[in-house]
């Protein structure tokens, strides 16, 4: 079926101002009053029982103590009933890919926990189907009831000479997108390096951006806040999201950068940095809430942005600051601060009522005007693209795989080798890079204790390729292996495994299927989750992706995994972006120093 891919029509500001000073006027009547709440001011920072939103045309005409001067006799009223009226959550940053839906999906997830508006970076299916992908993407986020803005991807890949992505983004590219209707900025800028030296593309992908008055995006994943950093600021990202702790959170904000600090399904990076704000004193509206990366087994369970405020609130965070962070604040960073982000004249009217500030249970969300989710169901329709054909068949891994594709040689005559090891860190998304003594039979490297075999399939180009090495961390047993299609940013196959048949019988599944994630042990698959478009999303409703992801979990604890959201680990081991080790389909990737590393240390 085909859609009309035009933004849904809704009137700019101007548009429609002198029926909203009408409105607010007494002289005509609303579309729509939300009457006797307690309206929550996040310019002020205020709570003030006793207000009424009246609504005209999908935008807010006025907030008053009394609006039934302006209740007509086909005005819809919503009784608020003394509950409190709070802006529609924002997402500062996000990528919907690893939600494992498609924008249609994604809101139809996120739209009963509050979110009405999102600033998304596609830059998983850019790696794969390059802007094609990420047009596809940026016009069914436009046919959604809520907002969608998408950052044009500015990495891929993420970093040159690195990896090997299935497209490539140029300047070019991004200027074209420039012109696009949902396009809000660039997005984040994951070359650090490049920036810092000054990289002739980096620096025409952000001038085509700040040409167009658009916002850049960051993402400096270094621990070092010297000169590198300050070159990187001074190169034009505008925040970053890449801060573990609250010194990252402070130089970010001292160096005019929004701080945007995340509660994905992995990355609890919160609670280490909100101190900057509830400890130091520093001023809050330069810091924002985002989650970054939320499978749909988190939306479905636990939720989306409320659950980032509702945490920040548990950490500390006056609850009304924590709103700021999840409305006003983004909006504000994005230039949207008159079209979204608080209850004032003029602005969309998103609006969530809820009876409790601190636990904040979402029970009517309002978007553009109209109801959108009542009691955690959703109550409109989100429009699916007629995705292509092309988007459905980009898993080309060449001849299916064996055991003997997994093998990773040791020299002649050893019985035990050194290994340099990636090594998972618990809920943060950089690994460690260590040595360990392996074991070797029949001179192979043999998994051992809690080190296992990673390895790299290419998928986009049908070369063949494999490249192996050792990861440690994620506590499996027994004969198993797990494989993902998504494998960020470069989003080939990355197979993790005790056993090199099952590794083989992994892979090949994922070949079969289209792309997902499977778990095989003793021959046996116990999980399956189908991604088959672009081997990142599926169409499916996110529930049932969900009980699929559920299964997937449950699975990697019967093989003797105890992470939590150690998926979230599996398919960020090849973001070479990301200290310490990463593996991509050129090798082992040393990202303190962006060279590469042998799997075995030489023998002396």
């Amino acid at each position: 079926m085909e859609h009309d891919l035009s933004p849904p029509p809704f009137p700019s500001w101007p548009d429609v101002a002198p029926d909203l000073v009408n409105v607010a006027a007494g002289r005509a009547p609303a579309d729509t009053v939300i009457h006797g709440g307690i309206w929550v001011n996040v310019h002020t920072r205020e709570a003030l029982p006793g207000h009424d939103i009246a609504i005209r045309h999908g935008r807010i005409a006025c907030v008053l103590p009394d609006a039934s001067a302006q209740i007509g006799p086909e005005t819809e009223v919503i009784e608020a009933r003394g509950r409190y009226m709070i802006p529609g959550l924002c997402d500062g940053h996000m990528h919907i890919e690893s939600g494992m839906l498609t924008p249609a999906e994604f809101a139809a997830a996120v739209i009963p926990h509050g979110t009405t508006t999102m600033f998304t970076d596609p830059h998983e299916i850019a790696n794969v189907l390059g802007l094609d992908g990420v047009r596809l993407m940026h016009d069914e986020a436009l046919m959604q009831p809520v907002n969608i803005w998408t950052q044009m991807p500015s990495c891929a890949p993420s970093a040159p000479g690195m990896e090997t992505t299935g497209f490539e983004i140029s300047a070019e590219d991004v200027a074209e997108a420039m012109g696009w209707p949902g396009i809000i900025g660039l997005g984040e800028m994951m070359n650090f390096p490049g920036m810092a030296a000054a990289d002739p593309q980096m620096l025409a992908e952000v001038a085509a951006t700040q040409r167009a008055g658009k916002t850049v995006g960051g993402h400096y994943a270094s621990p070092d806040l010297g000169p590198d950093f300050a070159a990187y600021v001074a190169g034009g990202p505008a925040d970053d999201h890449e801060g573990t702790c609250e010194a990252d959170a402070i130089a970010r904000m001292r160096q005019g950068m929004r701080s945007m600090i995340r509660l994905g399904s992995a990355w609890y990076d919160v609670e280490t940095q909100i101190t900057a704000i509830t400890e130091q004193g520093l001023d809050p509206r330069n810091m924002i809430l985002c989650t970054d990366d939320c499978h749909s087994g988190t939306l479905v369970n636990d939720g989306h942005m409320n659950r980032v405020v509702r945490h920040a609130i548990d950490c500390g965070c006056d609850p009304l600051v924590a709103l700021q962070m999840a409305t006003i604040n983004t909006a504000t960073h994005f230039g949207l601060e008159r079209e979204i982000g608080s209850l004032t004249p003029g602005r969309r009217a998103d609006v969530i009522l809820t009876s409790d500030l601190r636990t904040l249970p979402i029970e009517h969300v309002i978007a553009r005007g109209r109801t959108v989710a009542m009691d955690g169901a959703l109550t409109v329709d989100c429009p699916h693209l007629d995705w292509p054909a092309k988007a459905r068949q980009t898993v080309n891994m060449g001849a299916p795989k064996t055991a003997a594709d997994f093998e990773i040689a040791a020299p002649a005559g050893r019985n035990s080798v050194t290994a340099n090891v990636i090594g998972v860190v618990e809920n943060q998304a950089p690994t460690k890079a260590l040595k360990r003594d392996m074991p070797v039979t029949d001179g192979k490297v043999e998994p051992h204790g809690d080190t296992c075999q990673i390895a790299l399939v290419e998928r986009h180009r049908a070369t063949g390729g494999v490249t192996n090495a050792l990861v440690s961390g994620f506590g499996y047993t027994g004969r198993m292996a797990m494989a993902s299609t998504v494998a960020h940013d470069s989003h080939h196959m990355i197979v993790v495994g005790t056993d090199r048949a099952q590794m083989a019988l992994a892979a090949n599944r994922l070949a079969e299927v289209g792309g997902g994630i499977t778990i095989f042990r003793d021959g046996e698959e116990l999980a399956l989750v189908e991604l088959p478009i672009a081997g990142l999303m599926s169409d499916s409703p996110a529930r049932d992706v969900a009980a699929k992801a559920d299964n997937m979990v449950a699975a990697m604890i019967a093989c003797g995994c105890t992470l939590n959201n150690a998926y979230m680990q599996h398919s960020l081991l090849a973001l070479v972006v990301i200290p310490e080790l990463r593996i991509s389909d050129l090798g082992l990737v040393d990202v303190r120093t962006f060279e590469f590393l042998p799997v075995l240390e030489p023998t002396t």
